[in-house]
């Protein structure tokens, strides 16, 4: 009861992640997917976050994510 008490006051913390899903082009994906095509869910609120394969972690930032999309593409074009 208290720990319910604490996530509605202060919302939850996102501790425990699922592991890395990634969708196939021709599924509908969720829109924590669109960034990188691979996202992860918060196994105790159900919230969606997209996840960085390169770097194995989730990301927090998304604007900063899209630039460093961007600066990755330009070295490979």
């Amino acid at each position: 009861m208290i720990a319910k008490l604490v996530e509605a006051v202060f919302g939850c913390r996102h501790d425990r992640y699922s592991f890395p899903v990634t969708n196939r082009r021709a599924t509908q994906r969720p829109p924590a997917a669109d960034l990188t095509g691979t996202y992860v869910v918060c196994l105790d609120c159900g919230r969606e976050f997209p996840y960085d394969w390169q770097e194995m972690k989730v990301i927090t930032s998304p604007e900063r994510h899209r630039e460093r999309l961007a600066e990755l593409a330009k070295h490979a074009a």
